[in-house]
């Protein structure tokens, strides 16, 4: 009886290490979109500057519309400006992006992964490899808007919940026309 077990002990441990390799592969193929670090062609290269960049890292998508065109393959700090500079590698098929494209730092969903969002604009010229986008928007900061709305710095308009006390001899806007110029 122990010959019996034996092979089938050993053929179930064989199919759940397949069934486990097996899904290490799927696990490797979903987090690099199928890619494995290879381009299905080539790829130029674009910069951006921004102010805050949040929780973007190198790597991340750069998106048009939804659709990746591209990854995030470098972030470095200006030591004259102290600005963030990213460097993208755009795919080639995506060679005519005008030059008065904005890019910006977003979030996918509330606490999603960062990724730059192009808005292409209607410029006739386009970037050429190696340019700078001139127009960027730096990532929000979520903390700190939720901060600055719960402890009073909401903007304008804040005061006007407490209406202002009446300058004396004046009239409240609710007085008849009798009570008017007499003081309490």
């Amino acid at each position: 009886m122990t010959s019996a077990r034996g092979p089938r002990l050993e053929f179930a441990v064989g199919a759940f290490l397949l069934l486990a390799l097996a899904s290490l592969l799927v696990l490797a193929i979903a987090s690099t979109n199928g890619q494995f670090g290879f381009s299905r062609g080539g790829t130029y290269e674009l910069t951006a500057r921004f102010s805050n960049l949040g929780q973007l890292r190198p790597n991340a998508p750069v998106k048009v519309g939804g659709v990746t065109i591209g990854r995030v393959t470098g972030i470095d700090l200006d030591p004259v400006r102290f600005d963030s500079i990213v460097s993208m590698k755009i795919e080639d098929r995506f060679n005519e992006i005008p030059a008065d494209t904005s890019a910006a730092i977003l979030t996918g969903g509330l606490l999603g992964e960062s990724y730059i969002g192009l808005s292409v604009g209607g410029d006739l010229e386009v970037l050429q490899p190696g340019e700078e986008i001139a127009f960027t928007s730096p990532a929000v900061d979520l903390m700190q808007m939720v901060g600055k709305y719960m402890f009073g710095g909401g903007g304008e308009g804040a005061d006007a919940a407490s209406p202002a006390a009446p300058e004396a001899g004046t009239a409240s806007p609710d007085a008849s026309p009798s009570d008017e110029g007499v003081l309490p």
